[in-house]
């Protein structure tokens, strides 16, 4: 349950950070990843403790996850969570290989589920923008 937690919280936090990113840009992908670097990777070094390097690591990994995770909106329920949690042991062994420790990954996994409570917040609750 707390890897489904995890997956899920990457997963929206990504998707987050791509929605806001096409709109002021389109699809380019290198774009995409400096404007994450610019929003995220302060508060992300600042809550988690991360180093310089570290953060860019996990930024590049939650950001190569996030282009992944796009194919899985056409799996049925059962194969989707199959696949998240495929994605999620790679997502904690590209940390561990960082080397994040564990404290690390849960404060990491930590951050990116209260950017996703925020984010459902500012949105009415409902994480799609009140629509």
């Amino acid at each position: 349950m707390k890897k489904l937690l995890a997956i899920f919280t990457i997963a929206t936090a990504l998707y987050a950070t791509n929605a806001e990113a096409q709109q002021q840009g389109g699809n380019d992908t290198a774009a995409m990843m400096t404007r994450m670097k610019e929003r995220i990777k302060p508060q992300l070094m600042e809550k988690t403790k991360l180093t310089d390097e570290q953060a860019d690591k996990v930024i590049q990994i939650n950001f190569n996850e996030r282009q992944q995770m796009r194919g899985l909106r056409d799996l049925s329920e059962e194969d989707r969570k199959k696949k998240m949690d495929e994605m999620q042991a790679d997502v904690d062994k590209k940390y561990k290989d960082i080397p994040l420790t564990d404290e690390q990954i849960t404060s990491v996994n930590s951050f990116f589920d209260e950017m996703r409570k925020n984010r459902q917040q500012r949105n009415g609750g409902n994480g799609n923008g009140g629509q």
